[in-house]
Order: structure tokens, then sequence, then C-alpha cells
């Protein structure tokens, strides 16, 4: 018997997120003020009352994200005892601290530079993200490969739900060619950029000058990485891994099945919404997963 721990991305986000947190568990109370504080803004009134909208900047999304699933996991307080963890992108962050492989301070702020420097990439190059149903991963592959322009495959969510990423021309021509080529749907996503693509190499060098200096230590379980789906416990691997996640694919189909095969037989989400839940059913059976 092992249990899973696992930690959304951006998206996850709504009005009213962490607020029965803040209001019922002092350490939550605690670390979401500690947060306001170093974040120079008070993300939590963002939070709590903001609009769909200015919780949508990406600024402030990743940072709410992760304190809401951080919070969550240090409100279980001595039952948070994971046998393993992963997050998806953002999410990432979130089990490493959850681990306890990066304080708390220091991931808070290494999230709020990538939400920022993530923010300048998507203003130097206009690009997007399109989500792909019912083709099989290999097929997007060869379609991206074959488009002009810059086009990859970034998020593997479960079989059958691939999202593309790259310039707005590239990948709407791909996703023509995904439809003609039997994919039940291929749409463009709300998001502000193309994330975990070649787009987002200038991000990635700003982050990494902040993840190079942070203090890693070992975690208390294996991190399952979004770059090889691998799990890792030596932090100069983790770091490593950590600065080629905004460039590189969140592999999340293949890593829960890497963690079922190394034996997890629980998975618990941690965070707002339960997105990673209904993916994990797609990918490893509904028995797999329970609740938060």
């Amino acid at each position: 018997m092992a249990k899973a721990y696992v930690f959304p991305g951006q998206g996850a986000q709504f009005t009213g997120m962490g607020k029965e947190l803040y209001d019922s568990v002092p350490v939550a109370k605690d670390l979401m003020e500690q947060a306001n504080d170093i974040l120079g803004f008070r993300l939590t009134d963002i939070m709590f009352n903001g609009t769909a909208e200015e919780l949508k900047e990406t600024k402030v999304t990743q940072p709410a994200v992760f304190l809401h699933s951080v919070v969550m996991a240090k409100a279980l307080g001595a039952d948070f005892r994971p046998d393993m963890v992963a997050g998806h992108s953002l999410g990432e962050f979130s089990a490493i601290v959850a681990a306890g492989a990066l304080s708390f301070e220091d991931g808070l702020r290494l999230v709020s530079v990538r939400a920022r420097a993530m923010q300048k990439a998507c203003e130097a190059t206009p690009s997007t993200m399109a989500a792909v149903l019912a083709l099989d991963d290999e097929k997007v592959e060869e379609i991206c490969r074959s488009t002009d322009g810059v086009v990859v495959a970034a998020n593997y969510n479960c079989p059958g739900q691939l999202v593309i990423s790259g310039t707005i021309e590239a990948v709407d021509a791909a996703c023509e060619r995904m439809k003609e080529a039997g994919a039940k749907r291929a749409l463009r996503l709300p998001v502000g950029g193309a994330f975990h693509s070649p787009l987002m190499e200038s991000a990635r060098v700003e982050l990494a000058k902040g993840i190079e200096a942070a203090n890693f230590v070992a975690p208390i379980c294996p991190v399952y990485q979004n770059v090889d789906a691998r799990p890792y416990t030596d932090p100069a691997k983790i770091k490593e891994n950590l600065i080629a996640q905004l460039t590189s694919p969140v592999r999340w189909t293949q890593t829960v099945k890497n963690m079922v095969t190394d034996g997890a037989t629980e998975f618990v989400e941690l965070g707002p919404g339960n997105v990673l839940a209904g993916l994990i059913g797609k990918i490893a059976g509904s028995e797999f997963v329970s609740q938060g």
C-alpha cells in the first residue's frame, strides 16, 4: 500500500479558493498571511473575492494555486505521510515544497519569478495552446513535427487528451491537420501563451538563476518529475529537471503509470479542484483515486 499525493497546475483556480482553510485552520491562515507579505500584495484578497478574470492573470494564478496546494498539505500535519509525490506543471513546485525539498518561502518566491517570467515570454511572442482529443500521441507528435513554425506536444494529460503549444499560426495549422487525421476535437485554450514549448526559453533562463540560487535538500519521498516521469530524491537532479520543465512537455500520463508500476495504490489530490483526480481515473482507473 503506497500513498501518492498529487498537486494541480494553472487552470485549477476558482474564486473563493482557500477561504474555508483560512477561516478554520490556524496554520493555513499563518501561511497565507506570510505569502501576502512575501509577494508584496494581498494575494488572498484576489483568491477569496477576485473575479475569474483577475484570478486568471499568470502572476496571480500560479502563486494562488501553489499556496492553496501547499497549505492543504501543511493543514494535514502529521497525517501528511506521502510515499511519493508529483505535480502537474506548476504543481511540481507544490509537490517539491510539500515533500520538504524546498522551503515554503523559497518555493513561493520561485513560483512568483516563474509566473512573471512566463508572462513576459507570452508578451514577447503571440502564442497559444490547444487541446487535442481522441488522437494517438504518436500521430499528434508527427503532425507537430511536420507543421511549419513552432508547435510541440506540451501536456500528455491522459490517453486521448494531449495539449499542443506554439505560435498561433502553427497551432491553428496543426489543429486543422489533426481534425483531418481524425481528432474528435482540436481547439485553442484560453491561455496567455505557449507554455512548455521552446517559446518559454527566455523564462527558463530567468527562472534557472533563481532555482540555482535556492537551497534544495533531499525530499521525504521520491518526487516524480514532469520532464521524464521518473522519481528523484537527489536535490541537484530535482533542480535540473525543474529548470528544464518550462520548455519540456508535462508527461502526466507516463508519470501516473510509473507511480502505479512503483506501487502507488492510492492517489490524493491537494489543491483547488479535482482535475488531476479525473485524469488519474482515466489513466489508472477510478479505484486509485481518493479525495483529499
